[in-house]
């Protein structure tokens, strides 16, 4: 069965993956999703004996219809050769019982590289032939906005535009994406949270006179946040990987089920995992774990989803989300594919800031999923405690998946999502040392840390800042437009 996309909102008119791709989001404010996900399965025992480009081959070529064979293996092998630290893209180190599956060995030292050193390959093929050029606009809570500045730098026919919350991202997350390079980056922070800077770049998906002022230089909009199939499916492949690791090591046998233990704000990440459920990857279960912005634990133990709450800035930035925007896929399959019901549930979000699952949709969605939540206190005791048993750094979102993954009675794998020279100064203080200046924290944590500074952090301190504007959300429109008549000159 070859997939096709449609809205989990309407069951419109199906595209092909490539079409999905570029418009980043359904015309009607919907995500797409493939509605035959899970009828066929993908051959666990052929999967466990390939490498990461091998299994990535296999999964992409069961869900990204209309792209070849030969477009997908150039897609490969430009996203991962060369780009990683070692050819294993995302290995898994035992530490202390629990498997920890290591995101952060790419180039900008956080999970978003597995999916955004490839999405603008799949861009680029899409646009092939069509005339047109993709302008990519991108809400990040801290790791999205560098991985997707960094995959698509000087990339042809492409521009992107960047929103990060203002003084709510790292020190580090900040000079990442303050002094990104290339002619066809804008990079802007915005006044308020990252919801704020979600919702609006939502909103201009959906603005008729943005669309056609932009065609008017045959410039389409698209996106690299994970609402973007391009982004989310990529994500899938570690997934996979992660159970060969396991079975390599003689962990697991093929067939056995695993758990998964996930720090998430915008459900992506852990979407992901159970896409590789859905085709064919033995899982027990799906821990989410979260920050104090615990909208998802609530929503996993009640079945209301509710974001009328305090806005808290953690030490985890990139769980600092009130609105989950994949999780609106989840419901779509839990409810049995019913896109009146999704519609009516995001219209209750929008207009309301809650909606309330029926019986049947929670009880699908809570036979695999568990929620958990730590404060900053917990994230740092956390911290510390797995670097006295066993000298391991943990980030502070990592360290969340790894508390929690403690609940799981079958072998689990915490998804480690960030480097923690990414959050040096809190990591340290989590070790009980202060250093007030982030970089002599980093050069401090390296000394008690056995992996070395990755080289792209290490030169942050002496790069010029490139971008330094800071906006109002309402004022992103007018940015949108001006960027584009900038990078498209």
């Amino acid at each position: 069965m070859k997939p096709y996309y449609q809205s989990t909102r309407k069951n419109a008119d199906p595209i092909s993956a490539k079409e999905a791709v570029l418009q980043g989001i359904s015309p009607d404010g919907g995500l797409f999703v493939w509605p035959g996900l899970g009828q066929e399965k993908l051959n666990l025992n052929k999967l466990i004996q390939l490498d990461y480009k091998g299994i990535a081959k296999e999964v992409f070529t069961a869900l990204l219809s209309g792209y070849t064979s030969e477009e997908l293996d150039d897609c490969i092998e430009n996203a991962y050769t060369g780009s990683f630290e070692s050819d294993e893209i995302t290995p898994v180190k035992d530490v202390d019982g629990i498997y920890i599956l290591e995101l952060f060995r790419g180039p900008t030292s956080a999970f978003k590289d597995v999916a955004l050193t490839i999405l603008p390959w799949f861009l680029s093929k899409a646009l092939k032939d069509t005339g047109k050029k993709a302008l990519i606009l991108t809400a990040t809570s801290g790791d999205t906005g560098k991985a997707a500045m960094s995959g698509f730098e000087d990339v042809d026919n492409t521009g992107i535009c960047v929103f990060y919350p203002h003084n709510k991202v790292s020190a580090v997350q900040y000079k990442q994406m303050a002094t990104q390079s290339g002619g066809n980056v804008k990079v802007f922070a915005v006044e308020g949270n990252f919801d704020d800077a979600q919702s609006m770049v939502k909103k201009l998906f959906l603005d008729e006179d943005l669309k056609e002022k932009l065609a008017q230089d045959d410039i389409v909009l698209s996106s690299a946040n994970s609402i973007n199939i391009g982004r989310l499916i990529p994500q899938i492949v570690y997934y996979f990987d992660a159970y060969r690791q396991l079975v390599n090591k003689g962990v697991i046998q093929t067939g056995d089920k695993v758990s998964f233990s996930v720090p998430t704000g915008n459900f992506g990440d852990v979407l992901a995992g159970y896409y590789a459920m859905q085709l064919g990857l033995p899982v027990e279960k799906f821990y989410v774990a979260s920050n104090a912005n615990n909208v998802l634990t609530e929503f996993l133990a009640c079945g209301t989803y509710n974001r009328n709450r305090p806005f808290i800035q953690t030490i985890s930035p990139s769980m600092d989300i009130l609105i989950s925007s994949n999780l609106e896929r989840l419901l779509y399959y839990a409810s049995n594919k019913d896109t009146e019901k999704v519609a009516g549930w995001m219209k209750d979000l929008a207009e309301k800031g809650s909606y309330t699952l029926d019986e049947d949709t929670f009880a699908e969605i809570s036979r695999l999923f568990e929620g958990g939540w730590y404060d900053d206190a917990q994230l740092k005791a956390t911290i510390k405690d797995v670097f006295d048993k066993t000298g391991y750094v943990l980030d502070p979102h990592s360290a969340a998946a790894y508390a929690l993954a403690k609940k799981s009675e079958t072998p689990v794998i915490a998804l480690s999502t960030a480097s923690p020279y990414k959050f040096t100064q809190d990591v340290l203080d989590s070790l009980g040392q202060k250093e007030d200046n982030p970089w002599q924290a980093m050069r401090d944590l390296e000394k008690i840390n056995a992996d070395a500074i990755p080289h792209p952090l290490a030169v942050l301190e002496r790069l010029e800042i490139l971008h330094d504007a800071v906006i109002d959300p309402e004022a992103m429109k007018e940015n949108v437009l001006d960027a584009s008549k900038e990078i498209f000159a």
